[in-house]
């Protein structure tokens, strides 16, 4: 999802030199496959967007896999970056990696000062590692490796996978699915997890593709940039602004057994906004463009096995 993105803005800004892999091309886990790749492209700026993703679910179920696998793709590309002399690095991380009770809106500077979501904690920790390596190689060596940290993502090509898909892009096929199918009459109804009191922010993915091409082009003074909307909402609130756009009147239904995940995560968008970037998609628009894209592509949909 965030790959494509990126690649479509900069193909819309006119760059023309772009060079990339499906994840069945180029394996990012193999540290050999990356090195030759790097020797064989010599790129000049990489973005790294390349991520094992998923909900609470999956983190949950997976843990070794979030953890282990990420550190080894993105410690693969910014070790064999830095080695190929590669000046321009943009690693994207995401909100988890702030301590699960920190201050909201969450400031860039809250990072390690208290304990994390355990049920993301995984991936999560990754990420931070992430994060430090690009700061350690920019405070060490000077070189322009900064890091973002998106907000909850959706848009075009996200998962809809209901085992492994974060909570934006589920509901969207719950209430779908739900919306085509009657029992004595009435549309199906759905389950939801949790309480739904939490409050999440969400970034359309198009906003971010134009962050990363912002920031791609601009120096920033500081390694580390929180990317989102500065606005959120209950996922409560969420699910009836799906509903209302997919059209399914059937009842919703609050499983309180299953997790909530962390109480609220907002982002402190005013370093990025002061650096000259600001989003631009309301949340309406955006679950709108990706529900026609869902309609467009659901055919094509294969489930995630890992």
């Amino acid at each position: 999802m965030v790959g494509s993105a990126i690649w479509r803005k900069l193909e819309a800004e006119g760059y023309t030199n772009l060079i990339g892999k499906t994840s069945t091309e180029l394996d990012l886990r193999n540290q050999a496959a990356v090195h030759d790749f790097f020797k064989a492209e010599k790129p000049e700026v990489v973005i790294d967007a390349a991520a094992r993703v998923g909900g609470i679910l999956a983190n949950n179920t997976y843990p070794y896999q979030f953890l282990m696998e990420n550190l080894q793709i993105q410690n693969n590309l910014i070790d064999t970056a830095f080695h190929s002399g590669v000046e321009k690095f943009i690693f994207l991380g995401s909100s988890c990696i702030y301590p699960k009770l920190a201050p909201q809106p969450l400031k860039e500077e809250y990072l390690l000062t208290a304990p994390l979501e355990p049920t993301n904690e995984w991936y999560a920790i990754a990420k931070i590692a992430g994060v430090k390596a690009c700061e350690a190689i920019r405070k060490q060596y000077g070189k322009d490796y900064i890091s973002l940290m998106p907000t909850n993502l959706y848009g075009p090509f996200d998962n809809f996978d209901l085992k492994t898909s974060h909570v934006l892009p589920a509901m969207i096929r719950k209430f779908h699915e739900a919306s085509q199918s009657t029992v004595h009459g009435r549309q199906s109804t759905v389950t939801l997890w949790g309480s739904g009191t939490p409050m999440r922010e969400f970034l359309y993915v198009e906003d971010l593709a134009e962050a990363v091409v912002f920031a791609m082009e601009n120096k920033f003074s500081d390694n580390l940039y929180n990317v989102g909307t500065g606005e959120d909402l209950t996922i409560k609130d969420l699910a009836l602004i799906i509903q209302k756009i997919v059209g399914h009147t059937g009842e919703i239904i609050w499983d309180s057994t299953k997790p909530d995940g962390t109480p609220r995560k907002l982002m402190d968008v005013s370093k990025m906004e002061k650096a000259g970037w600001k989003a631009k998609t309301s949340l309406e628009d955006g679950i709108r463009k990706t529900y026609l894209w869902f309609l467009e592509n659901q055919g094509s949909f294969k489930e995630v096995k890992i």
